[in-house]
């Protein structure tokens, strides 16, 4: 077997009034494709921090191969103390050339030059990518890599991980990602690591495998106990029973082993039933919003009903957000119309966690700084439910500061679950999520007997949980789909397909210039955008020359208002032009997809 090129031996570190992790070995080889899996707060941030040097462990000894290179993609970039997005992409400690940062950040769409104190998190994201991408690392940190990515993006990092002849470990809710790259899978457990040599895909089966023999070497645990230990441990999922009977008698046999040592219970998340009567929750007729010049949202119908589960997909910037806005009523829209049921009630959840002040305590989020909390017209004390969502008791005057992303988002869950609600929003939930806490927020929705409208990236996500899927591509039009991602996917392909032109005849030289170019095994970011958005750009000025040569078309015009004919002639003649120029530049691309394959 080769050395590896990194290695910590006997790693220990503590935190707080304990050990968070101790005695961990882990070996990482040149091309190891490596998950790591563990609950928020297990303390996988902070490991790979260790592997990467900027902390300082209390116990063990880190080791590399001479000459190489570790870099860490954080979860949350620090970008604040830099003028430009640029000015950070390049202030990278093994001081990245700057073509190679700039290669990168035009494939990802990014403007470097961009404020960083403006910047969206999807902006900051990809400035981060293109930071430690163009380190040319030997070993890569990965901490949440897909977060604030829309799909486009994840799919061109996927694609460049493929090719990565390094290697990497990465912390990641998408279930997608880690299944299409991993091929081995580190489990990060009250504060032990174990490694298996399989990819994400096996992971269930192994920790299955992993509970089952735990299970039969307890000799002193009650055999019902066991079973019923063993059931609240892999949570209320779609792959296992659900039976809340069972969840039930399980409260009451914890209770009698207190003491028992054992793994941390699954979050239990639970909420009020919808009790609206009508069938129609929202009801869009022929929807347009425009911010400026730009049509955001275009000739948009769409009738909601209770128990819909809707899941909105698109590029960042394609309007996904606005859409969400409008259907709950937070903005109007210019054109058309959107009823709602008089009597809707939403929980909102945003992708900003705006609710949660820093200097605040988890007493002051959960209960406004008393001891009890409503839930759902129950009166339950903090701590107790506190414990229902994988909270320690003692952390209930913890400073929301000191708790990583994860935790703070299962803090806003608990808050607003807590909540009576006939309608829930999610904007980018999954963010920040451990897998475990995402399989109960999956079964949660589909318990929910009100109506669910979700924004996502997630791809795996949306395929568990919407009945309905819109997808936006830029241009103002929502594809309505049935089904999933998987299925919206489907529905864009054939489309596709369905509007590729013939082949057409070459010459000599025309037969040469794609095979020049033939070295990339897809699209750009920005090509892939034009060859996406370019048909319904040329449906737009087809239709606009249509009018005019129609307006044009009455023998009197030019009598009657000449300035008002020149301006059609000279309108009709540019959107040609620019017809022209459209087809000429997404047939390149169309032929260049053809070569790509």
């Amino acid at each position: 077997m080769a050395a590896p090129v990194l290695a910590y031996e006997n790693l220990g570190l503590v935190q707080g009034a304990g050990w968070l992790f101790r005695g961990i070995d882990l070996f990482v080889g040149a091309r190891d494709r490596l998950a790591l899996i563990g609950r928020n707060g297990a303390g996988k941030t902070t490991l790979l921090k260790c592997l990467a040097g900027t902390i300082d462990t209390d116990e063990g000894r880190r080791t590399m191969q001479p000459g190489t290179k570790v870099v860490l993609l954080e979860q949350d970039p620090n970008v604040e103390r830099f003028a430009t997005l640029r000015d950070f992409a390049l202030a990278a400690p093994n001081a990245p050339a700057a073509h190679e940062v700039d290669a990168i950040a035009d494939q990802l769409g990014i403007d470097l030059d961009r404020p960083a104190a403006t910047a969206s998190g999807g902006e900051r994201r990809r400035a981060a990518i293109a930071r430690a991408l163009a380190q040319d690392p030997d070993v890569l940190l990965l901490d949440e890599p897909t977060n604030h990515l829309d799909l486009a993006a994840i799919e061109w990092l996927e694609d460049w991980l493929s090719r990565y002849t390094g290697a990497f470990i990465a912390i990641s809710h998408d279930r997608t990602f880690l299944k299409r790259l991993t091929r081995s899978s580190l489990w990060l457990e009250r504060g032990s690591l174990r490694r298996a040599e399989i990819g994400f895909g096996g992971f269930d089966a192994w920790t299955e495998a992993v509970y089952a023999e735990e299970a039969r070497a307890a000799d002193k645990l009650d055999a019902k106990l066991k079973i019923e230990l063993h059931w609240l441990e892999r949570g209320v999922t779609a792959r296992r029973k659900r039976n809340q009977g069972r969840l039930a008698k399980l409260h009451e046999l914890r209770a009698t082993r207190a003491a028992m040592l054992g793994p941390a219970g699954t979050a239990k998340l639970g909420l009020a039933n919808d009790d609206v009567k009508t069938k129609m929750v929202i009801d869009a007729e022929k929807v347009t919003k425009r911010f400026g010049d730009r049509t955001i949202i275009r000739d948009f119908s769409l009738r909601i009903t209770r128990g819909d589960r809707i899941g909105v997909v698109g590029a960042n910037g394609t309007g996904k957000t606005t859409l969400l806005k409008l259907l709950t009523g937070e903005i109007e829209p210019d054109e058309g119309r959107i009823r709602r049921a008089k009597t809707l009630d939403g929980v909102i959840i945003d992708q900003q966690r705006k609710l949660l002040d820093p200097a605040k305590s988890v007493r002051d989020i959960l209960a406004d700084g008393g001891d009890w909390i409503d839930v759902r017209g129950t009166r339950k004390h903090v701590q107790g439910y506190l414990k229902e969502f994988l909270f320690a008791p003692e952390l209930v005057d913890a400073k929301i500061g000191t708790l990583s992303g994860g935790e703070r988002s299962r803090l806003l869950l608990a808050r607003e679950f807590a909540r009576r609600s006939n309608l829930l929003v999610l904007d980018e939930p999954t963010n920040d999520l451990d897998l475990e806490t995402l399989d109960l927020l999956q079964e949660v929705i589909a318990d929910y007997d009100g109506t669910v409208l979700i924004v996502s990236h997630d791809r795996d996500f949306l395929d568990r949980t919407v009945t309905i899927t819109l997808g936006l591509d830029g241009s103002g039009k929502v594809d309505v789909v049935a089904g999933g991602y998987e299925d919206w996917q489907k529905k864009r392909t054939q489309a596709a397909e369905a509007r590729s032109p013939r082949p057409q005849p070459k010459s000599a030289s025309s037969e040469a210039a794609p095979a020049a170019k033939a070295i990339r095994t897809k699209l750009t970011y920005k090509d892939q955008r034009d060859y996406d958005l370019l048909p319904r750009r040329i449906e737009e000025l087809e239709a606009q020359i249509a009018r005019d040569e129609e307006a044009l078309h009455d023998p009197d015009l030019y009598a009657r208002d000449p300035k008002r004919f020149a301006a059609l002639t000279a309108g009709v003649e540019k959107a040609r032009a620019e017809r022209d120029a459209a087809e000429e530049r997404w047939l390149e691309l169309a032929e260049q997809v053809e070569t790509l394959g």
